[in-house]
């Protein structure tokens, strides 16, 4: 489908199961963020864009909302249909939402938004919210004032090239004279715990433009995590590992 951009394509598609088994959930505390910030409750239609394996959308579903799940790549899909089998999913894209004109009350994108941060996207959630209706954008991201942990980035940087990330910041100008108000933010504190070869290798192997490096290289990267796992003094000889996250929440409201 037109509009996604290659490294999710391809690295989606190929490591979709990697996806779902590595990354990390979210905070409790978001589900009082989305009642409070974006009005989420059993009444309520909210659509989760960008919407991967369904780690957010699963989140959504605690809330008592009618969900709708949009995700453009096929093998993500599937994970979340397998996953969330009474969640509806479409196929569609930030541009291109196969849905009614002001329809949902609200619209999150969770990992997502920095993918697709554009004028074209930001019209076209305008279009499918109802006048005054909710966006929320939530990333989960790494703490690297923990040193290993900012040696787990150090080993992504050097692959990263100019695939659009959360972390240049770059999604914000996107909403620049845009019809929505200004962006709120609430931060949560999360911590990822499990075997280190699912949340530090897997969840590494799951990162786009890591997924969609040729076998060679995506087994170096993964020589190089196994290399920290077993020589760092917090991670060596540990079956049990905690991978810390500040999670970021930002809302804001469609204007008329």
């Amino acid at each position: 489908m037109t509009d996604v951009h290659g490294s999710a394509q391809e690295g989606f598609s190929r490591e979709a199961k990697a996806y779902a088994h590595g990354r990390p959930d979210y905070p409790d505390e978001l589900l009082g963020w989305l009642g409070e910030e974006l009005g989420i409750g059993a009444d309520t239609e909210v659509v989760d864009l960008g919407a991967g394996t369904g780690k957010f959308t699963s989140l959504l579903l605690r809330t008592g909302a009618q969900v709708t799940a949009i995700e453009p790549v096929a093998a993500m899909r599937e994970q979340l249909g397998a996953s969330l089998p009474a969640v509806k999913v479409l196929n569609g894209t930030a541009q291109a939402m196969p849905l009614v004109t002001e329809s949902v009350d609200a619209l999150t994108c969770a990992q997502a938004f920095h993918w697709f941060a554009d004028e074209r996207a930001l019209e076209e959630i305008h279009r499918v919210l109802r006048p005054g209706g909710h966006l929320g954008l939530v990333w989960n991201v790494r703490d690297e004032r923990v040193d290993w942990v900012a040696q787990v980035t150090r080993i992504l940087e050097r692959y990263e090239g100019s695939t659009p990330r959360f972390h240049t910041g770059q999604w914000r100008r996107a909403f620049a004279g845009s019809r929505f108000e200004d962006l709120r933010l609430r931060e949560f504190s999360y911590q990822h715990i499990g075997p280190p070869e699912q949340v530090i290798v897997a969840r590494t192997l799951s990162v786009s433009f890591i997924a969609a490096l040729p076998d060679e290289q995506k087994q170096r990267v993964a020589e190089q995590l196994h290399e920290l796992i077993a020589t760092h003094p917090a991670l060596k000889g540990r079956s049990e590992v905690a991978f810390p996250y500040r999670t970021e929440a930002y809302s804001t409201r469609a204007l008329a």
